[in-house]
């Protein structure tokens, strides 16, 4: 995937040899960072977007260019995410969430246990009206999950700094896209079983609108789940459990042929027979960039490359449990 090659260069020395304790809520954005910003006709403070893929273990920033569009920054190695895939719906379940969230600059702890982190705001309004229970749900450094997406302390260290910049550049909260998986036709029908399907079904609308337009996505809730990019006569549905108004707008042609055709894609792949098998997690995943330290070099010594304070790694044997693909 973009830009996991030069993050590897994260791994090659103890976290504590480039980040500090004192002022960490401050530190700039890296130089080499800032460069590729202005390679890719970025300003520091633009808007940012944020998308999360469990299966992958990936989190990738994207960000406003001059053209009004948002164009991929960086893709980050995941460490730690716990549970598996689907939704967050009890406080206690060790599911990291799955959904639409929006980060606002109260939301960002620089203050945090695990060095950095920003609270991804769940439950939003629609997981609220479900029921669905659980409070402080962080992205956030180390390498250790109980319902939170790690990304060591480095990793942390850049994304926070990139949100706070373009929070300070008067963004008001920048969104954040949390899936269980890439939205590919190979993954649809490696879950079409899936109790949750039909929600992911809602989410992928919004991952095919962003794919489409690379515009942020409007969020909306509705008859119990998601609806984007749409206008409502009297104005935006206040309950979520509620039936949807009547639309004033039509849904993009290109979008909707777009999920159809990934559907279709998928069907296909079950019909001929070609469709992986869903993976059964042990508990949560890591990006096997550091799935190979952790065999190589141990839990303990892994904790030291991904925290200034040797946060343990969680669930090490878990972790070891749940490689995706045979290669690894």
């Amino acid at each position: 995937m973009a830009g996991i090659g030069a993050l590897v260069l994260i791994l090659t020395a103890c976290v504590s040899t480039v980040l500090e304790i004192d002022g960490k809520a401050t530190q700039p954005v890296p130089a080499a960072l800032t460069a590729e910003m202005s390679r890719k006709s970025m300003s520091p403070s633009a808007p940012i977007l944020i998308r999360i893929f469990k299966q992958e273990s990936e989190l990738e920033i994207w960000k406003r260019d001059r053209g009004g569009q948002f164009a991929l920054l960086k893709t980050y190695p995941m460490c730690r995410w716990s549970g598996k895939l689907g939704p967050k719906k009890r406080d206690g379940d060790r599911q990291a969430p799955e959904g639409f969230y929006h980060v606002s600059a109260g939301m960002l702890n620089p203050n945090s246990q695990y060095y950095l982190s920003f609270n991804l705001g769940y439950p939003n309004r629609l997981e609220a009206a479900l029921g669905y229970t659980g409070e402080a749900l962080m992205v956030h450094g180390a390498c250790s999950s109980s319902g939170c997406y790690a990304l060591t302390d480095e990793g942390v260290a850049e994304i926070y700094a990139v949100a706070r910049e373009a929070l300070t550049g008067g963004q008001t909260a920048f969104q954040v896209q949390a899936f269980p998986f890439r939205m590919t036709p190979q993954n649809l029908a490696k879950n079409r079983n899936d109790p949750n399907f039909a929600f992911w079904t809602d989410l992928k609308r919004g991952y095919d609108l962003f794919e489409a337009s690379r515009w942020q996505p409007k969020v909306s809730y509705c008859s119990g789940r998601y609806i984007f990019d749409t206008e409502f006569e009297g104005g935006e549905p206040r309950d979520p459990l509620a039936a949807c108004p009547p639309s004033a707008n039509s849904a993009d042609p290109l979008v909707a042929s777009r999920t159809e055709t990934d559907f279709a894609a998928a069907e296909q792949l079950m019909a001929n027979g070609t469709a992986f098998s869903a993976h059964a997690y042990a508990d949560g995943g890591m990006h096997p960039t550091f799935r190979k330290l952790l065999q190589r070099i141990g839990e303990e010594a892994l904790a030291k490359k991904t925290s200034l304070t040797s946060v343990p790694i969680s669930r090490p044997d878990a972790a070891l449990a749940d490689p995706h693909s045979p290669q690894e």
